[in-house]
């Protein structure tokens, strides 16, 4: 009996498309794949629900890429924003409509999996990925993938996508270049009804000490979720920043029920999306916005493409056909996602050099902070405005100008270190080995290198919020 493609019999022991990680971009890729009718196998490392590192701040362009009739767990629903500048010139802008939800990323992640096996996706828990193969002795044919897991199973499939968060084994595999690594440390901090009440609906928003650093307070109910990043690098520095943060808010007398961190990496421009017949999305392939670091929106959009693409890759009869398939991805996300990312490193350079100015721009010019409130809404992104505002571009050019780009300042090449052969960046953090919850972690709690930021004890190296 032939395939549903036409291209020779079915083999009941091959999978359509396999997806390894089970967050919101491996997640979206299982459950666009399966809605197209496709055997979809998703791979997971963990148990779930599984805690990840992760402001759980739900913007516009996430919320419009979600599934059909999925209804968001949402903690809190923003209307207020409050900005300092390390502290100093607090403002608060607010909005009769919604800014943005928060969420926890353990019931978030654990609904969209069930959206992807409602349309038909199959899910297999504590399945750590070591590698991928498309030759050698475990590859039958030439359309087949060979995903190989920790305990010697051979997972077979006619395409592969790679989800497995920012050590990506499967990014290892495609030869993901990264551009920019920042460090992020977060803390769940249980509070009060009285300080919840202070918190509720508001989020605060400092620019930080260090050039492209700042720190960020989301409520949730009894417990608000505080953080900082910066350029990894920094570690010292940047653990300060929160200690000082967490007592600038007066919320050091309370014991946080988790203390963790995590590896934000970002594609360099001329990274691969693809290989053969296995692609790359999200935190797997470096796709995060670079000023902010946010990464759930790019991870639900590009997981989505990627389930898209990966069942014709499946379908592709040849190698010219997959490859074709995969440059058809690929051009998707660098004309979407690309773009936005490309403004976005602008944005940080000029963050980075001139953080007063921005700050005193979005808090004191409207146009900004509408632009912001539009951004985070999801009714226009930065790329747009910049495309197709006059004003908007041109003030972009005149602080571009404003740059000093000799003295070396900007998100070029920041915080990368050398790769190391199981897909982790080379930059000796410590962890738990927990990797990324996608099977993408080193398994020994060590990292691939030296010199690089040490964690506190039970810290996790996750994708990107």
């Amino acid at each position: 009996m032939d395939g549903p493609d036409g291209l020779g019999p079915e083999r009941p022991d091959v999978w359509d498309v396999v997806v390894v990680g089970a967050g919101p971009a491996g997640a979206s890729a299982a459950y666009a794949a399966a809605v197209a009718g496709r055997r979809v196998l998703l791979l997971e490392k963990a148990e779930l629900p599984r805690y990840k590192t992760c402001g759980g701040g739900i913007i516009g362009p996430s919320r419009d890429s979600l599934p059909p009739g999925f209804e968001l767990p949402l903690q809190d629903r923003v209307h207020a924003v409050t900005f300092s500048l390390e502290g100093r010139f607090a403002r608060t802008r607010r909005s009769r409509r919604m800014l943005f939800g928060l969420i926890n990323r353990p019931e978030f992640d654990a609904q969209l999996v069930e959206h992807a096996q409602k349309a038909g996706a199959q899910l297999r828990t504590g399945a750590t990925v070591v590698r991928v193969e498309q030759h050698g002795p475990s590859v039958p044919d030439r359309r087949t993938v060979a995903v190989v897991l920790a305990d010697g199973e051979t997972v077979l499939a006619r395409a592969v996508v790679g989800a497995d968060g920012s050590a990506s084994r499967i990014g290892a595999h495609v030869g993901v270049k990264l551009g920019q690594v920042d460090l992020g440390l977060e803390a769940e901090i249980p509070v009060p009804p009285s300080v919840a009440e202070d918190w509720k609906g508001r989020i605060l928003i400092d620019w930080g000490p260090m050039p492209g650093s700042y720190g960020w307070v989301f409520p949730k109910g009894d417990t608000l979720t505080v953080g900082v990043i910066s350029a990894r690098g920094e570690g010292a520095a940047t653990k300060r920043y929160l200690e000082d943060f967490v007592a600038r808010l007066g919320l050091s007398g309370f014991e946080p029920t988790i203390s963790s961190g995590h590896l934000t990496r970002c594609r360099a421009d001329d990274s691969p999306l693809s290989r053969g017949r296995v692609l790359v999305c999200g935190d797997a392939a470096g796709l995060l916005e670079p000023w902010t670091r946010e990464g759930i929106s790019y991870a639900l959009r590009s997981g989505r493409l990627a389930g898209e693409w990966a069942v014709r890759v499946a379908e592709a009869g040849d190698a010219v056909d997959a490859r074709r398939q995969a440059l058809n991805y690929a051009f998707a996300i660098k004309a979407g996602l690309g773009v936005e990312m490309a403004v976005g490193r602008r944005m940080l350079a000029v963050f980075e050099r001139r953080p007063g100015l921005l700050h005193a721009v979005i808090t004191g010019v409207r146009p900004a902070w509408k632009a912001f409130a539009d951004i985070t809404r999801g009714s226009a992104t930065l790329a747009g405005m910049v495309r197709s505002n006059g004003l908007a571009r041109r003030a972009l050019e005149v602080l571009d100008k404003r740059m000093d780009t000799a003295s070396g300042v900007g998100p070029a090449g920041r915080g990368v270190g050398r790769r190391g052969e199981d897909g982790t960046a080379g930059d000796g953090l410590a962890t738990d080995g927990s990797g990324d919850g996608n099977g993408a972690g080193t398994g020994d709690g060590t990292g691939g290198g030296t010199g690089g930021e040490e964690l506190s004890a039970g810290g996790r190296e996750t994708g990107a919020s």
